[in-house]
């Protein structure tokens, strides 16, 4: 199963990102708007991995005016952190899920609609910025703009699903919490769930993970996981039936 995870990791950003190797490091720099992206392990490193290599890689993110980060799963490289550490760069343990068996239900949340977003939906950009405000990055003027435009070529591609909670139905709606899945083969991996302020403590990001889940199983993916920010939230995930598997790691500056 890690071992999945693991290709899957190294597969996904390969779509809006090129890589730049650095030995047992792999760095991926996103091309157009969204997320910036993170260095990982390379595929099939093992084994201990030297500080100057870490450095290289944060003197080229800080090159490219980047976040110095790295993102990997603590049981497939178990050599990483030490480096990662020793060079100055804090890390942060989160809950790696994986879903056993078919979702539990959860309860639909009284007066919202979720629903899978497609790309030519009038509801897509409010979807998009929704995780921005959730996590306190309220995009730039036109960025939300661009990154829908973004974000529907990929669900055209079928390289995204998008699903969203909007207040009272759907038309004319803003969306009030939202997240996506990212297919790669018969794994996916639900990511960006978020909740605007104003609309948490009502079970939309659980409900709007419910949708993803659903949507990924409907389209073949056998293996579905996240990653929980933390223990609290990770006991809400298994409310639909999330295990925890690993242990996933995000090193920041």
């Amino acid at each position: 199963m890690l071992k999945r995870i693991e290709a899957y990791y190294d597969a996904v950003p390969r779509s809006s990102a090129r890589a730049e190797e650095f030995g047992p490091l792999t760095l991926f720099v996103r091309e157009g708007e969204g997320w910036p992206f993170y260095a990982r392990p390379a595929p099939g490193h093992e084994g201990e991995v030297p500080v100057g290599a870490v450095e290289r890689v944060r003197a080229r993110q800080r090159e490219l005016g980047v976040p110095e980060a790295f993102e990997w799963v603590a049981e497939t490289a178990p050599g990483l952190r030490a480096a990662v550490e020793a060079s100055g760069l804090t890390v942060h343990e989160h809950p790696l899920m994986v879903l056993a068996g078919e979702p539990l239900a959860v309860p639909e949340p009284a007066g919202v609609a979720v629903r899978m977003v497609d790309a030519d939906d009038p509801g897509l950009e409010s979807a998009v910025a929704a995780p921005y405000a959730a996590f306190g990055f309220p995009p730039e003027p036109g960025t939300a703009e661009r990154t829908a435009e973004r974000t529907a070529e990929r669900i055209a591609a079928g390289l995204t699903r998008v699903a969203a909670a909007f207040a009272g139905g759907t038309e004319g709606k803003a969306a009030l919490a939202a997240g996506q899945h990212q297919p790669v083969g018969d794994v996916s991996e639900v990511v960006g769930v978020g909740t605007v302020p104003a609309a948490r403590r009502r079970g939309l990001g659980l409900a709007v993970t419910a949708a993803l889940v659903a949507d990924a199983r409907s389209r073949g993916a056998d293996l579905v996981f996240l990653s929980a920010s933390d223990a609290d939230v990770a006991r809400l995930y298994g409310r639909l039936g999330f295990r925890t598997v690993a242990t996933a790691l995000i090193a920041e500056a």
